[in-house]
């Protein structure tokens, strides 16, 4: 432990109190959004839970790679977090010219949970199911759009899957998150978006928006209501994950003390509600456990990236 603090610069004692002060949580995506909003559920539990401010700061833009390059290059002392999610997998292999390696510049911290993505329409769009919008999507070639939170995106990427699997001529608009997104669907600007669950559940159950399919291989248990879009599109998946890093050389006793912090919190049966509400599943990990699964979807998003065909200089 002592050549571990020592190598960072923090102090044994230090890590033994941590948190001491508040702890800045830097998420790649506007407020409003689906990240955002899971973020404000934990940080209120751990706020709680350690007596300590978790602070969500909104780094939004670049795919989530703004918020990640700024917690690359923070002091490792525990006070800054990153969220993850697979936007931080995805855009290993979809830029070309990033700033830094995630996986070798980061420490894996915590799962909290996976997520399905939703595909959902317009109101003004006449299709009501996968195969209506297919039909009606190559009848009007080049003149449905979709919104994403931005490139490198699981949001993003799950509809160039779809592109590339259907031969659907859609057009990209990218947003600096999905919550700004939405205005412009509501009001047939852009057409569609395959949105992580929580946000985009919020706004079909309101009514603004018509649900088409979820992206896992099979129904999600929180919206059982709603077809796969597998059913239409066989082979087609797109299955996300939330979490937590720290920049390289976080002390591992702070990694540690976090990480039981969150695995307690998924076996609360308060927040494991308020996630289920927006379609989440906990998934509690150790850190190793969940730097398995990060690197696991880097390759995964990697063959999709490739099977694409794009990328970001």
């Amino acid at each position: 432990m002592c050549l571990a603090s020592l190598a960072t610069g923090i102090s044994p004692s230090a890590a033994a109190g941590y948190p001491d002060r508040p702890v800045r949580w830097l998420i790649g995506f506007a407020a409003g959004g689906p990240v955002d909003i899971v973020a404000r559920i934990m940080s209120q539990w751990l706020s709680d839970h350690f007596g300590q401010q978790f602070v969500v700061e909104n780094r939004a833009g670049s795919g989530g790679n703004i918020a990640a390059a700024t917690a690359v290059n923070s002091t490792p002392d525990g006070y800054t977090i990153l969220f993850d999610a697979p936007n931080n997998a995805i855009s290993t292999s979809l830029y070309k010219h990033l700033t830094y390696d995630f996986i070798r510049d980061t420490v894996p911290v915590a799962s909290i949970m996976q997520l399905t993505n939703m595909m959902v329409v317009t109101n003004a769009l006449p299709a009501k199911n996968i195969q209506e919008f297919i039909d009606y999507c190559k009848a009007n070639p080049g003149k449905i759009s979709y919104a994403s939170s931005g490139l490198g995106t699981s949001v993003h990427m799950s509809a160039e899957l779809f592109k590339a699997m259907t031969h659907c001529e859609m057009v990209h608009v990218p947003y600096r998150g999905s919550a700004i997104a939405f205005p412009d669907i509501m009001s047939n600007k852009v057409q569609l978006i395959f949105d992580n669950l929580p946000s985009a559940l919020e706004q079909s159950r309101a009514g603004n928006v018509r649900a088409l399919g979820v992206t896992s291989p099979q129904r999600w248990p929180g919206v059982p209501d709603v077809p796969a879009i597998a059913e239409t599109v066989p082979g087609f998946e797109s299955i996300g994950f939330y979490g937590i890093s720290a920049p390289k050389g976080t002390p591992p006793e702070i990694v540690e003390t976090l990480n039981k912090a969150v695995n307690e919190a998924l076996r609360d049966p308060k927040l494991v509600a308020k996630l289920a509400e927006f379609g989440g599943i906990p998934k509690p990990m150790t850190p190793a456990e969940f730097g398995t699964l990060i690197a696991s979807e880097t390759e995964k998003w990697r063959k999709v990236v490739e099977f694409a065909g794009v990328s970001v200089d």
